[in-house]
């Protein structure tokens, strides 16, 4: 039985509509997902599938949360309270041990630091723990000269930056996006899930791959000690499954800023929304002059981590290095395990938002939001 599609567009996006249901109908029967878009701050798409979900049902986002985190550092750069160019060491000086000490901002939020994790690893109430995080990570060495290269810090990378942001305004990464991004614009992107919403979270689910799938995943075996393994912390004896982590409770409730975070594709885009444009009322977030900065390309080559060629800004994701060639250039976002996607097109003016509920393959930004991605886009710049 075909799934309903529920939710709007607006008009002259109907053809994301159809795009939407198309996929769908070709999707699992347990589908579940929403799609969320706007354009110079208006929303234009509000769609979702699945039995049971809603417009404001909650997923885990995994690393899509890196987008929230580093919004907040882009507003404290902003602000002047943070300067790209200093050494953590200023804000943190801790973090200078094992040859850390020349890093600056700049080379942490571009993923060149090498402190991309533990050689003995991290429990998962740790990985629940952004201090905790941190402070193991401070007598780290890294396992590159730092600024010689990069490597996704998958894990741990909202924790570093969030401690640089914790030393220099007293105040955490969680507490201020809620402060600064959430509460103001009413936005269903939570780093620390209230308990009193947790009947709107749906518990994410694992992925299942077809056969050709399945082979894929096992033609690429990651030895248990490389730089990919420690990365990820799987290299520990009990690393868990990965819905295991946003499914914890213990993750909702500290919102962990590299992977914790809990959204609405509604959030997701309204976020990237508010960061680049007007939107009800209220002017961008970010000036362009910050836009530019967090969206220009700092890391671009062979990821260590990764194992393949990435792009990243400060922070962000390069999108349109990454994934979808024909956005504009200084596109910046994030993508998660899980298959979600956020980002934004400041030359387009387009936010864009994808949750999903079970994880998809192969990992990051499931495949279909480039067809959905196409799909608006297109549209945004017809208009």
């Amino acid at each position: 039985m075909t799934q309903e599609i529920h939710g709007t567009v607006a008009d002259g996006y109907e053809a994301v509509r159809e795009e939407f249901a198309a996929f769908v109908a070709d999707e699992r029967p347990d589908y579940e997902g929403q799609l969320c878009a706007y354009v110079h701050g208006r929303r234009v798409v509000d769609l979702w599938a699945g039995d049971g979900a809603h417009g404001d049902s909650l997923y885990g986002v995994f690393s899509t949360t890196k987008g929230a985190a580093h919004l907040v550092v882009a507003l404290l750069v902003q602000d002047g309270t943070l300067e790209l160019d200093r050494k953590v060491t200023y804000y943190w000086p801790e973090f200078g041990a094992e040859g850390k000490g020349a890093v600056t901002l700049r080379d942490l939020l571009a993923h060149r630091a090498g402190v991309v994790g533990l050689d003995a690893g991290f429990s998962r109430e740790e990985l629940a723990d952004d201090r905790a995080v941190a402070e193991r990570l401070a007598d780290q060495r890294p396992f590159w000269r730092p600024g010689a290269a990069f490597g996704y810090h998958a894990l741990v990378i909202g924790a570093l930056t969030g401690e640089v942001v914790r030393r220099a305004t007293g105040r955490t990464t969680q507490e201020l996006f809620e402060e600064r991004v959430r509460a103001p614009y009413g936005l269903d992107f939570f780093l620390g899930l209230p308990e009193a919403l947790e009947p709107r979270y749906r518990s994410m689910r694992p992925m299942v791959p077809t056969p050709r799938q399945q082979a894929a995943l096992d033609a690429a075996p990651t030895g248990r000690h490389s730089l990919t393994s420690i990365a990820y912390n799987s290299h520990v004896p009990d690393p868990g499954e990965l819905v295991d982590h946003a499914n914890s409770r213990a993750v909702r409730a500290k919102g962990p800023a590299s992977t914790g975070g809990v959204a609405a594709a509604r959030g997701i885009a309204g976020m990237y929304a508010a960061a680049i444009s007007e939107v009800d009322g209220r002017p961008p977030l970010l000036k362009p002059d910050t836009v530019a900065e967090v969206g220009q390309i700092h890391s671009v080559g062979h990821d260590l981590v990764a194992r393949t060629h990435k792009a990243f800004g400060l922070g962000f994701q390069a999108t349109a290095a990454n994934w979808y060639p024909f956005l504009g250039a200084g596109s910046f976002g994030h993508s998660g395990a899980g298959g979600s996607q956020g980002f934004a097109d400041p030359r387009a003016g387009l936010a864009y938002g994808y949750t999903r509920r079970r994880c998809s393959f192969p990992g990051g930004a499931a495949l279909e939001n480039e067809r959905f991605v196409t799909a608006v886009h297109g549209v945004a710049l017809a208009g």
